[in-house]
């Protein structure tokens, strides 16, 4: 370190920056517990308990007591259980639960570590990626990516897509309860196209994705959720979706994903029927990025540089969007897509709702 680079450093500003990287290192850190949580099923054998001691909890999750000991430590000074000190027993409370152990729960966030747990394990293509400019496709990355995404998304599209966002839509609601074909272009492990067949049984819904694996996990969900009947998946890109006549086109958090959005625009209007509706949900952003600095854009802008804006790049990067692209940016890529109507139907801390007819 230069002379003029002590002399430049302020020592209370240092200080509290340094503190600000050992709390994401911390997070970090507790993002493995969680996961650990999960998988060994500690939350779940809280649940409800009231407090339990180590050995308690060790004996109803069949887990060895001393690791059990230090996880309940660690995830007290953390904040994600209750420690009784007086007892030296560690309690989830109703709200702790909600999150880490009901499955069910709109904000269930266990299966959220997978994904950057994903980005470590596929640091060297990244690394590969930023040194020569070149894409990594979804179905590049470690599967954990795919199964996190899908099954963090899933509790919130299940609380609000069909209650708040489609009668947000114009006419939308009424149209399916009558019958249309949908389109859910992007459909991942078909969760949202499946929410909608179970919504909606006099309307046929069709599910596309690029990622093989992912269609396969869809149609598997489909024969479980028993709407396989109503509920068609393919192997499919955007602009490969074929023309049914859809009165509802659906791109759920992943237009911002695709190598030429406005090609995959332009197609959608070109596969929609008469009075036919795009639904667009994105990631909630404002236009310019020097708004965007909340620890929401932090997680987006994360997840955008490896993945959202990795996988543009692979499908040959026309344009590239982004995680945080802002309704501005979304709007000018449907206009030239040859839409005449783009507008915000709804919104929420974490996605733009956003409606689209030619």
């Amino acid at each position: 370190m230069t002379t003029a680079t002590t002399t430049a450093i302020d020592p209370q500003r240092l200080e509290a920056f340094v503190n600000r990287a050992i709390q994401d290192i911390a997070a970090a850190y507790g993002g493995v517990m969680v996961g650990l949580g999960h998988k060994l099923g500690l939350y779940r054998a809280l649940a409800g308990a009231g407090p339990l001691t180590s050995r308690e909890l060790a004996r109803r999750s069949g887990c060895a007591e001393r690791y059990v000991r230090e996880w309940l430590n660690a995830q007290a000074a953390a904040g994600y259980i209750d420690h009784h000190a007086v007892s030296d027993s560690f309690e989830l409370s109703p709200e702790q639960a909600f999150v880490l152990a009901d499955e069910d729960s709109p904000v269930f966030m266990p299966p959220a570590w997978e994904v950057p747990a994903s980005m470590w394990f596929d640091e060297a293509k990244t690394l590969e990626a930023f040194r020569t400019g070149k894409g990594v496709a979804w179905g590049e990355h470690d599967r954990r990516m795919s199964c996190g995404v899908a099954a963090f998304y899933r509790n919130g599209y299940r609380a609000a897509l069909v209650p708040h966002w489609l009668p947000a839509l114009d006419g939308v609601v009424e149209r399916l309860q009558a019958g249309i074909a949908v389109a859910d272009i992007g459909c991942g492990h078909g969760h949202t196209t499946i929410l909608m067949a179970q919504a909606f049984p006099r309307s046929r819904f069709h599910g596309f994705d690029a990622h093989a694996a992912s269609i396969e996990e869809a149609r598997r969900n489909a024969e479980a959720a028993g709407v396989a009947e109503r509920v068609q998946f393919d192997v499919a890109r955007a602009t490969e979706v074929p023309d049914r006549g859809y009165g509802l086109v659906c791109f759920f958090d992943c237009l911002h994903d695709l190598g030429d959005p406005v090609a995959a625009a332009r197609h959608a209007g070109q596969v929609l029927g008469d009075d036919g509706t795009v639904m667009l949900v994105e990631p909630f952003a404002n236009d310019r990025p020097q708004d965007n600095r909340s620890v929401t854009a932090q997680l987006y802008y994360a997840g955008s540089t490896t993945i959202c804006c990795a996988h543009a790049i692979a499908e040959g990067g026309h344009l590239v969007l982004g995680a945080q692209a802002g309704q501005k940016r979304l709007a000018a890529v449907f206009r030239e897509a040859s839409f005449t109507h783009f507008r915000r139907a709804a919104e929420t801390p974490h996605n733009l709702i956003l409606e689209a007819r030619r």
